[in-house]
């Protein structure tokens, strides 16, 4: 193929020398427009990061291309070893005794024929009937379309076809004995492996709760560090959820598990947040801090900035318009049209990610949407203009007043955003948060200098989930460990933090032994003299996070440097993986016997941990940490409630798989529940 004619340059631009830029994330290639494709194909090859922000028409487009390409070469090879066998015009097939068409008599076609097949049957008509076994597959055991995205998904259609033809796949009992032991022990061995770092940097406990309106709950057990997040076990506790010295037992256990002496913090998710449990870790753990879930708290704050009236206003009017674009498949493509392919709504992981996600898109497509229902194209059909909900979205994106909220509302929300973003992704983050939340509020006083009324409501919500509820004194500490706060000469909150910094020396160094020349070190640290003052120290501040840095250039100063990677090593969240309640109930189920049981909780165990590592290299990479990959089909930004019929997701059907991707995953518990998950 011609590289200037290569359809694949629309989405890329050209740099200097073979370096190309890709159109949707930026990235910037080595290797050309080949290296592109792969990119945007988001296939696990050739040592090319995915691309997070590509559309889902591209990819497949991108993936029929280079799919196109293996196959030419495949025919290549085969005939290449064919050759010798038609050297006569009159070979003769060994398995039907018929003559064999000579090279020069074949027509050139680009097809292999072979001996077993009719001249009917093309390599492409295989390629169809392979992806229509595969569709079959997800349809008969209801699998989210999502699911194709996986890298393992594509990394099981890539070694089945290297096994070539007689493959047979595993049977359901080599899957639930076999196979289930191997991973589940490779899963293991991973654990062991990130064990050993815990001496170090320590590691903190993580307790996500899960209850339901019948007052089940299941509280699972984490353990991260810094180089990963670790599934432990689920416990059922709904028959003592409420009992003090129940879970002041579990909890300790848990603890034990992972040594006392590697255990610096315990996160409990609001849900679980009750002072007797805390009070009992606090008393009987010395150096085990208790922190609720940054990112709970977040949410809370961003939860009550929808309450507020114009805020929630302006969201409603926001979902007016795109629950009458997305219920109209004329719509939904004449909306795409004019956006070039974008969507106007974002999932979020919450509901309230969703609205102010929603509400930033809709702000970017803002001149599109005007000039959408401006047009000739959609006064043309009177069918779609002439409904009433035409005239209420033609009137609400008419209305300054309802842009002005909506900018107000992006604005005011994004600064937590970003700090979601920052405590969600599973890195260690206890080192930024404060600092975080600081210049989180500074840019509400700054956007409203001119409005002490909408200021002050703002602010009187933050602070109340930040200083009664999140904030504690680890965050102090690690702020002030942190050398890019440290020694950042617009930081003004030092001496707010100190005396919380002297807590926590206290607490991880509780007698003078372990406090010798204490005051020196910080002196050396603050005053940034020594290694702490090299080239190589500043340089890398910026560059590697910030208990590295501390165990690279701390030397100077032993006993802090301890105490620095310990506390800047922690997270500030609890998991944000994909919650299924139904997994979870099925194996806590009192029906189940205690073989099955013990087969359910290895599978979650291996499921759970795959998805932690997944969420891992997403987060590595330009993903958002925020956004769901699909649209929720049932939120309330796509979803019409008037008039619901028993019948009403099935008529979503039509429109999301004529413009786009289903996500299946929010039918599954309300549609599929009574059935057994893993057939055991």
């Amino acid at each position: 193929m011609v590289r200037e004619k290569d359809i694949c340059w629309e989405y890329a631009d050209r740099l200097e020398g073979n370096k190309v830029r890709c159109k949707f994330c930026d990235r910037i290639l080595n290797g050309g427009i080949s290296r592109l494709k792969h990119h945007l194909s988001r296939l696990p090859s050739k040592g090319v990061n995915p691309c997070t922000k590509v559309r889902d028409d591209v990819t497949d487009k991108v993936r029929e291309i280079l799919a196109s390409k293996e196959d030419s070469k495949e025919t290549l090879t085969v005939k290449k070893q064919m050759l010798p066998e038609f050297k006569s015009p009159h070979a003769v097939s060994i398995s039907t005794g018929k003559p064999l068409m000579s090279v020069e008599a074949a027509p050139v076609t680009g097809k292999v024929f072979s001996s077993s097949t009719t001249s009917g049957s093309t390599s492409r008509s295989d390629h169809e009937n392979a992806e229509r076994s595969i569709a079959l597959f997800f349809f008969e055991n209801r699998l989210d379309f999502s699911i194709a995205r996986s890298s393992s998904y594509q990394q099981m259609i890539d070694a089945v076809r290297k096994c070539g033809v007689g493959f047979v796949g595993p049977s359901a009992d080599t899957l639930k004995t076999t196979w289930l032991e191997n991973i589940k022990s490779e899963v293991s061995l991973q654990s062991k492996d990130i064990e050993r770092e815990w001496a170090m940097t320590g590691c903190t406990v993580i307790a996500e709760t899960w209850t339901d309106n019948k007052s089940r709950a299941l509280i699972n057990f984490l353990v991260s560090s810094p180089s990963r997040t670790f599934f432990h076990k689920s416990v059922d506790a709904s028959s003592y959820y409420k009992n003090i010295k129940y879970l002041s037992d579990l909890f300790d256990s848990i603890i034990q598990d992972f040594g006392p002496e590697n255990v610096v913090q315990v996160i409990i998710d609001n849900e679980l947040n009750c002072p007797g449990l805390a009070n009992h870790i606090l008393q009987n753990y010395g150096s085990i801090f208790v922190t609720p879930c940054a990112s709970q708290c977040m949410n809370g704050i961003l939860e009550e900035f929808c309450n507020v009236d114009w805020v929630s206003r302006c969201i409603l009017q926001a979902q007016a318009v795109s629950k009458y674009i997305y219920n109209n498949s004329s719509m939904l493509a004449m909306m795409r049209m004019f956006t070039g392919g974008h969507d106007i709504i974002r999932s979020g992981i919450t509901k309230s990610v969703s609205n102010f996600l929603s509400l930033q898109s809709m702000l970017k497509q803002k001149s599109r949407l005007k000039h959408m229902f401006n047009s000739p194209e959609f006064s043309a059909g009177s069918a779609l203009s002439n409904k009433p909900q035409a005239a209420t979205c033609v009137s609400i994106l008419d209305d300054n007043e309802f842009w002005k909220a909506a900018e107000e509302s992006v604005a005011v929300s994004e600064p937590f955003l970003k700090v979601m973003r920052e405590v969600s992704g599973g890195k260690p983050a206890v080192g930024f948060i404060y600092e975080l939340m600081t210049r989180a509020k500074e840019s509400i006083r700054t956007y409203y200098i001119m409005d002490e009324i909408k200021c002050k409501t703002f602010l009187d919500i933050v602070d109340k989930h930040w200083q009664n509820n999140l904030h504690s004194p680890l965050h102090s500490a690690a702020a002030f460990l942190n050398p890019s706060i440290q020694y950042n000469p617009e930081i003004k909150f030092f001496s707010a933090i100190k005396e919380d910094f002297y807590t926590v020396l206290e607490k991880l160094l509780p007698t003078p032994d372990h406090r010798h020349d204490l005051t020196n070190q910080i002196l050396l640290f603050s005053r940034g003299k020594g290694m702490f003052g090299c080239n190589l120290a500043k340089e890398a501040i910026d560059s590697v996070s910030p208990g590295i840095w501390w165990e690279q250039f701390g030397d100077a100063a032993p006993t802090l440097q301890q105490v620095a990677i310990r506390v800047l090593s922690q997270v500030c969240s609890t998991s944000t993986s994909e919650r299924q309640w139904s997994t979870f109930q099925q194996i806590h189920s009192e029906k189940r016997n205690k073989i099955d049981k013990e087969t359910l909780n290895d599978l979650l165990y291996i499921y759970y941990n795959l998805k932690l590592d997944k969420s891992l290299k997403s987060s590595s990479s330009e993903a958002d940490s925020l956004q769901l990959d699909d649209i929720d089909m049932t939120s309330e930004w796509v979803e019409e409630t008037e008039n619901p019929s028993p019948v009403q997701w099935l008529d979503r059907f039509g429109s999301a798989l004529e413009g786009g991707d289903l996500n299946t995953r929010h039918f599954n518990t309300s549609i599929f529940s009574s059935d057994n998950i893993f057939n055991l």
